[in-house]
């Protein structure tokens, strides 16, 4: 569901949305007043259309933490993951500055690999879940930046 600060970021869009589901703005306004659950319903469906669209035009994201950088590239039928994990805690993963410090510095005290899995649910699922879990958006010079290293 969309937070009051999204919806008012998205007003037009709802407007646009409301009237292809047959919901005038007099209409909504008295939904919004004397029918709350079917209200919520509707700015559900429209959170639900946002987001979709969101999730469709996603291609890169990643999690971090002190111990690993998960990268995750998000092709149309499978995932492919570059994964960074430390060997010892001198090395700090959680972010660009220390990614790029161990990279050049310490690079014996890390493990880099790749795999490739394909979706276990309908994509934008997945990435939801992802999401969800703490990973964030990403970016593909981030991406091949790893690419560059682990071919190396």
């Amino acid at each position: 569901m969309l937070t009051t600060e999204e919806m008012e970021i998205f007003n037009e869009d709802f407007k646009h949305f409301a009237i292809a589901n047959g919901v005038s703005n007099e209409e909504w306004l008295e939904m919004n007043e004397s029918d709350k659950e079917k209200a919520t319903k509707l700015v559900g469906l429209f959170s639900d259309t946002v987001l979709q669209k969101v999730y469709e035009k996603l291609k890169f994201i990643e999690h971090r933490s002190p111990s690993s950088c998960l990268v995750f590239k998000l092709n149309e039928s499978d995932i492919d993951l570059i994964s960074l994990n430390r060997k010892s805690e001198k090395v700090d993963l959680s972010t660009a500055e220390s990614i790029h410090d161990a990279l050049v510095n310490h690079p014996s005290e890390l493990t880099l690999f790749r795999s490739k899995k394909a979706y276990s649910k309908v994509r934008e699922e997945e990435i939801h879940e992802m999401l969800s879990q703490g990973c964030v958006n990403s970016s593909e010079a981030f991406w091949i930046m790893l690419e560059k290293v682990i071919d190396d």
